[in-house]
């Protein structure tokens, strides 16, 4: 897969790394790009199964990293790290891009950013592809209990108090073999997705600190966008696994249920990330819906 990377700049003057596999020529417009919006403090590698799948299979995609994430700035002002900012964000790449519409793929924080988007920019969102997520308030769901009420508020204390140990711990939790023992047992298929794949993806998660993990885990706890899925018109296929310990799979049917034009699948034995899980089943049953859709 030949790609091709660049930067370019927001109205409010940050600088977003975008990645696609098509050279970008600003005389062309483009229409149905396969965009990939990656979950909270994730990176792209919970695409690596799709990105060069779906381009050996002829899509044009691109990605891209959100503002305070990775080679993307805003880091030193977390305060504009919202949905609305970021969903403002792709909607400018888009446009610099001369990409009129995309199908817009989510994975569970990414879901709320793709929904966002399609909310305020419905022209732009041929279609969606939505993976493990929520749009009910996430403290309340998680885990299925409502005890990130008391965590979440509990670490932004500690958080103030006790910076340099926070810090220490969050930096240096990919060498914690309990802590990735609990990640790779709560949040993926031991049986499918390897121990080395949980160490690269906690060394990204240490990246991006904790401070924007708090500030976006309170955007998904905040984001009002329930009301408005019954106006959006868009067709959706939702995908979730049935063992799915993180965002209960009973939240996708209720996704499913708001979204007039959607259709779920369920992998079975998947947990919270099935397309890392079983990607071949997931890559197939997104190609056979893009296939309806995009023709």
């Amino acid at each position: 897969m030949q790609l091709h990377a660049n930067f370019f700049k927001t109205t409010d003057g940050e600088q977003i790394f975008y990645t696609t596999n098509f050279p970008v020529d600003f005389k062309t417009s483009h229409e149905k790009v396969l965009l990939f919006n990656y979950g909270l403090v994730c990176s792209n590698l919970h695409w690596k199964y799709q990105l060069e799948w779906f381009s050996n299979a002829g899509y044009k995609i691109l990605f891209h990293d959100y503002r305070a994430h990775f080679q993307s700035s805003g880091k030193d002002n977390l305060t504009n790290v919202t949905f609305e900012r970021i969903a403002l964000d792709i909607n400018e790449m888009l446009d610099h891009l001369k990409i009129k519409s995309v199908v817009a793929i989510g994975h569970s924080m990414g879901v709320n950013i793709t929904l966002e988007l399609a909310r305020r920019h419905p022209e732009k969102v041929h279609a969606m592809c939505l993976l493990s997520g929520t749009t009910l308030p996430v403290k309340d769901v998680m885990f299925d209990t409502n005890l990130m009420e008391y965590i979440i508020p509990a670490a932004e204390e500690v958080l103030k108090r006790y910076r340099e140990v926070f810090q220490f711990v969050w930096d240096t939790q990919a060498m914690n073999p309990m802590t990735l023992k609990l990640i790779h047992s709560q949040g993926f298929n031991e049986k499918q997705v390897g121990r080395d794949y949980i160490e690269i993806y906690m060394n990204r998660v240490a990246q991006l600190g904790p401070d924007l993990f708090l500030q976006l885990f309170n955007q998904m706890q905040a984001h009002d966008i329930l009301a408005h899925l019954e106006n959006m018109n868009i067709p959706s296929l939702i995908i979730g696994g049935d063992r799915d310990r993180v965002i209960p799979f009973h939240l996708q049917r209720l996704l499913q249920q708001r979204l007039v034009s959607s259709e779920l699948y369920i992998v079975k034995e998947g947990s919270h990330v099935p397309q890392v899980d079983f990607p071949e089943f997931v890559n197939e049953r997104m190609k056979v819906f893009l296939e309806k859709r995009l023709t």
